[in-house]
């Protein structure tokens, strides 16, 4: 398996989990487009597209960080093309940027709401809508094109979306465009799949969520691993998929998940929203 050469753009890839799955897209000589809204360093989170690109060239990769807020269409538009101009096209686009707010409706306000369904389901949707095109011509070159989008299985269940409803249809937005555009593209050969983790993936931004024991969670290469595996897949016949972590790493034969766990012998986790 190698993603050597592959040309990668990354949605909201400054830190956490995109940077763990840029980073490993790097190791094998990848060429990655960092597109996030963090230029300048924020004052409670580290890490900006610049130090997410000299990291991954220190890993062996090539990179391009764009400043880019995906909720606006002009942007996204700007941001793709510059990629498709700087590497000679696009193999692979991994929608990782979201927006969470884990509060119950009456706790809600709308900007926040606003804010959720901009990041998370308009933005993927028009980040896919964007690199498409440029997918398809991947396709015709053999290039195996994919589409990962992070985000979980799709579940009925009343408990998932009783204590946070608006971020419950923000995250299933984004699965939504999963389950149309990978029937939708099946024909042009452009793999469309989701990924989610069992557990609580230990990131800057869960840091900040009152109540929050990262002791329990993994490490975000767990994520990277799997999608790692997910991207080296025969696109034509790795579509319309809710992966998640652990299942992905056991059919690769990796069953020792000690190595991604924060406190090693941990068994105890804290498990993550949205799985039966």
């Amino acid at each position: 398996m190698s993603l050597q050469g592959k040309k990668i753009f990354i949605t909201g890839g400054s830190r956490g989990i995109g940077l763990a799955i840029a980073l490993r897209a790097a190791a094998d000589g990848a060429r990655i487009a960092i597109a996030a809204k963090t230029s300048d360093p924020h004052p409670k989170l580290p890490g900006t597209i610049f130090t997410a690109a000299e990291e991954i060239r220190s890993t062996g990769g090539e990179a391009l960080p764009i400043q880019c807020d995906i909720r606006d269409e002009e942007q996204i538009a700007k941001a793709v093309a510059e990629t498709a101009e700087k590497f000679g096209g696009l193999d692979i686009l991994i929608n990782n940027a979201s927006a969470i707010n884990l509060t119950p409706t009456l706790a809600t306000p709308a900007k926040r709401f606003d804010l959720m369904f901009d990041v998370n389901v308009r933005g993927t949707f028009l980040t896919s809508q964007a690199c498409i095109p440029l997918l398809k011509e991947s396709a015709k070159q053999g290039n195996n094109p994919h589409i990962l989008t992070l985000s979980p299985p799709l579940s009925m269940k009343s408990k998932w979306f009783k204590n946070h409803v608006a971020y419950t249809m923000a995250k299933y937005g984004m699965s939504m465009c999963v389950l149309g555009m990978s029937e939708e593209f099946k024909r042009d050969g452009i793999a469309v799949n989701a990924l989610w983790p069992r557990t609580a993936i230990d990131t800057a931004a869960l840091q900040m969520i009152p109540g929050i024991d990262t002791a329990a969670c993994r490490k975000p290469e767990i994520l990277a691993d799997a999608a790692y595996a997910i991207l080296n897949r025969p696109s034509a016949q790795t579509t319309g998929n809710f992966f998640v972590d652990d299942e992905v790493l056991a059919e690769e034969g990796i069953t020792d998940l000690d190595r991604y766990a924060v406190v090693s012998g941990t068994k105890d986790f804290l498990l993550d929203f949205f799985l039966d």
